[in-house]
């Protein structure tokens, strides 16, 4: 935009090509120049040029030349309106005269809002300007610092000492970083001492050191789980961690805590024994006082849930004779679960349905034979004889007469059998029906089984315990020896 908006250049005269006056080089002279323009070519910018300087330079250069922008007069685009009417362009006297002229043709001063700083190709002398639009006189501080092989070297000293810092700062960092983050590996919180009050905790079948150590933790026994891990490891004990429930104190240090889950009195168990040889009428009355359950739950277990071999026919005879733990909240059901489950393994052990067929009985058969050897007692190294006594009177189509069949019938404990008693009319009474009794009589040991396995070689086939105290049991295969062993037994029970 021009100072004016009525400052339209004015024709030269009709028909001529467009003319721009131009002010020499040389003051108080005006010549004009015509210019011949192209259709579509722009007029050229016109700037009014200092006193001694050329009219080509650039605007920065005549302003330093000239003292700065006040020295330049014209329009928006560059046109100069002439003073009179014939286009004559009017001499230029001082810097600050101005040829009059119409009231239309004046020179307006070019105005702008930018600020223009003069170029100096010294920059010595210039300003410099240290915030947009304030200057500041130069200095020497100011002044770039020579460039040379021993300031390259001075700067390259220096980036390598920043480097470096940096990398000794990086390394620090991480090292602080890297410690907090192995230190509850490499000392992880521990408690001391033995700790105080009562905490239960449990040790699931199968769980890891690691895991065991959790629970721990989550209870409070142990401050942190690597703790306890890390005793574990030191004392290669990772592997003699059992399940089952144990009784331990809050606030406890790692290695007070591994003693405790090591030691059995720590234990919160209850241990149920079955004796061999018991009936079991017997055995569930015993195994409920032990366990401290209910004896109706026990009462009341189907036999089916169980698990039972396929070919027995109750739970008499394949509970059996072990010690047991029961655990918390265990139930009857599955204690007597574990019962029937330690049974199995024990024939498994013994292979009791392959040698049942070696001796030409079927497995239920070959456990009635071997709970009739345990009821019947005496010395462990006599149950094979005994064993071999029962095949050779089924062998011979001979009834057994065994008084523990009589008194399994009639659910009493005694030596005493009269001539009453062997004429009840129970199938387990062996005096009055020929063949094996139609189940178990009681719980039968390995060592029964095995018996029943594997009989003694012998001719027998009477056998009595004449002095049961002393567990004397004597064998014959003669009738009148027989006799006399059986008043050796009424005289030691003092009948006749």
């Amino acid at each position: 935009m021009s100072g004016r908006d009525d400052a339209t250049p004015r024709p030269a005269g009709d028909g001529d090509p467009d003319t721009l006056p131009l002010r020499g080089g040389v003051p108080g002279e005006a010549d004009t120049l015509p210019i011949e323009l192209e259709p579509g070519e722009d007029e050229p910018d016109l700037v009014s040029s200092g006193p001694g300087t050329g009219a080509g330079g650039s605007r920065s250069d005549r302003e330093a030349a000239g003292g700065g922008a006040g020295s330049e007069a014209g329009t928006d685009d560059g046109d100069v309106t002439p003073a009179g009417e014939d286009g004559d362009v009017v001499p230029a006297g001082d810097d600050e005269d101005v040829a009059p002229g119409g009231d239309d043709g004046d020179i307006v001063p070019f105005e702008t809002t930018d600020e223009v700083v003069p170029f100096d190709p010294d920059p010595g002398d210039a300003e410099v300007v240290s915030q947009p639009g304030e200057r500041t006189p130069p200095s020497d501080a100011d002044e770039p610092e020579e460039s040379g092989p021993v300031d390259g070297r001075r700067a390259a000293v220096r980036r390598a000492g920043m480097l470096a810092g940096g990398a000794v700062a990086s390394v620090l960092a991480l090292g602080a970083a890297g410690y907090l983050v192995l230190k509850p590996y490499v000392t992880p919180d521990d408690y001391e001492g033995a700790g105080s009050g009562v905490v239960t905790v449990q040790i699931v079948p199968g769980a890891s050191a690691r895991e065991v150590a959790g629970v721990l933790a989550e209870a409070g026994v142990v401050a942190s789980a690597r703790s306890f891990v890390n005793v574990a490891e030191e004392r290669a004990k990772t592997g003699s961690l059992r399940p089952g429930y144990y009784r331990l104190r809050k606030g406890m240090a790692a290695g007070a805590a591994l003693d405790l889950l090591l030691a059995p009195a720590s234990r919160v168990v209850k241990r149920v024994t079955l004796p061999e040889g018991m009936r079991l009428v017997e055995a569930l009355p015993h195994i409920a006082r032990q366990a401290g359950l209910p004896l109706k739950d026990f009462q009341a277990t189907e036999t089916a849930t169980l698990g039972l071999p396929g070919y027995a026919r109750g739970l008499e005879g394949f509970l059996y004779p072990a010690t047991y733990e029961v655990e918390p909240g265990m139930r009857a059901a599955k204690v007597l679960g574990l019962m029937v489950d330690r049974f199995k393994e024990a024939a498994k052990h013994i292979e009791l349905e392959a040698r049942a067929a070696a001796v030409r009985l079927t497995p239920l058969e070959a456990v009635i034979v071997a709970s009739l050897v345990q009821a019947e007692g005496g010395r462990d190294s006599d149950y094979p004889k005994i064993a071999r006594v029962i095949y050779n009177r089924l062998a011979g189509d001979t009834r057994l007469q065994l008084d523990s069949t009589v008194l399994y019938a009639q659910g009493r404990h005694t030596l005493k059998v009269s001539d009453k008693d062997i004429k009840i009319g129970s199938p387990y009474n062996t005096y009055r029906y020929k063949g094996l009794p139609p189940g178990p009589i009681a719980s039968p040991g390995e060592k029964a089984l095995m018996a029943a396995l594997h009989p003694a070689e012998g001719d027998w086939y009477w056998f009595v315990t004449t002095d049961p105290e002393h567990r004397i049991t004597k064998f014959t295969n003669k009738e009148s020896e027989f006799v006399r062993y059986r008043e050796e037994l009424n005289e030691y029970l003092g009948t006749d």
